[in-house]
């Protein structure tokens, strides 16, 4: 009697067909999403260089003008005060600093404070909720929060800057007599911390909420307790998107107008007495103030100063990346 014969099975025409397919779809894809991709990254390049390229351009009668025509629109803008471009736009420079900066120091603890309550501490539904309210300040327009800062702001915080202004007024900062209404930098960056604090906090949020909870768990069970995990795991992990997230509130602070001009009364000196007005300007609401009713070579004069605030937003930018950068590596 004959062995059975086994007979080995073919492979389907199909399942071959379907293994070659994959691959060669799967490559084709992914040199889609690559051109795309470098598309993308270009874009952002073009559009750079473009506003650079603009900047430029209608700065140029600023820059190769007749410097007598250029004094003299600089000094009718400041009606004296600056006879030269770079004694024009230095105090600028220095109130958008100076502001910038305040609303940065205000905001930054606070904003980190309320990201770790909504990562590791409230409950389910309250981080929820207050995720929904950072997320819809963050989309406030900006004329909102001035028409907020000068109409219920300023006369609210008046008393509370003059009880600053006696008791602590032997400090430069807080040089008295605080001014009535108080349209100080000090409110202005009290304004401009509420608007760049949902940035921070946001941001902040979501890097605190990737932390490994391996890494997290590891802490706790080394017998650190809640705050001792957060400085041992959470906070270094998320150094370098704290640092973005700051950088990011900070370039809205620097290139913010409607709230400044709504708020700030305008000055053109190096001054820090932040409750005293007639102080300091910012170079973004000193182009919207001066704007409609400049000629020709003065809104080259004003677009000149919005190329320095290009130049600073591109260092700050730049000089947060290579922070970033070291954050990462450590």
């Amino acid at each position: 009697m004959s062995a059975p014969t086994t007979v080995a099975p073919q492979p389907s025409t199909t399942d071959a067909s379907t293994s070659l397919t994959k691959p060669v779809n799967g490559k084709r894809a992914d040199k889609v999403f690559k051109g795309i991709a470098t598309v993308c990254g270009v874009l952002i390049l073009v559009v750079l260089a473009a506003v650079a390229i603009f900047l430029l351009v209608r700065a140029w009668p600023l820059i190769g003008g007749n410097r007598k025509e250029v004094d003299a629109t600089i000094s009718s803008f400041t009606g004296g005060a600056a006879t030269n471009f770079w004694a024009y736009v230095g105090p600028l420079v220095f109130g958008t600093v100076l502001v910038s900066a305040l609303a940065l120091i205000i905001a930054f603890f606070i904003a980190i404070g309320i990201a770790l309550f909504i990562s590791h501490y409230a409950p389910k539904r309250l981080a929820a909720v207050l995720s929904y309210v950072v997320d819809l300040l963050a989309a406030i327009p900006s004329v909102i929060y001035g028409l907020w800062g000068g109409i219920v702001l300023v006369p609210a915080i008046y008393p509370f800057w003059n009880w600053i202004a006696e008791h602590l007024g032997f400090i430069p900062l807080f040089a008295g007599p605080a001014a009535n209404p108080p349209r100080t930098v000090a409110t202005v960056a009290v304004v401009l911390a509420i608007m760049i604090l949902p940035i921070i906090t946001s941001i902040s949020r979501d890097i605190f909420l990737q932390t490994p909870k391996l890494l997290q768990e590891a802490a706790l069970g080394l017998g650190a307790t809640k705050w001792e995990m957060i400085k041992l795991a959470v906070l270094p992990f998320g150094k370098s998107g704290i640092v973005s997230a700051s950088m990011l509130g900070l370039g809205r602070a620097l290139g913010e107008t409607m709230a400044v001009l709504m708020i700030l009364s305008p000055g053109m000196s190096y001054s820090f007495k932040l409750l005293q007005a007639s102080q300091n300007q910012t170079i973004a609401a000193n182009i919207a103030a001066q704007y409609p009713e400049a000629n020709s070579l003065g809104v080259s004069v004003l677009i000149g100063t919005g190329l320095v605030l290009f130049v600073i937003t591109f260092l700050v930018n730049f000089a947060a990346r290579k922070i970033t950068q070291k954050a990462s590596v450590k």
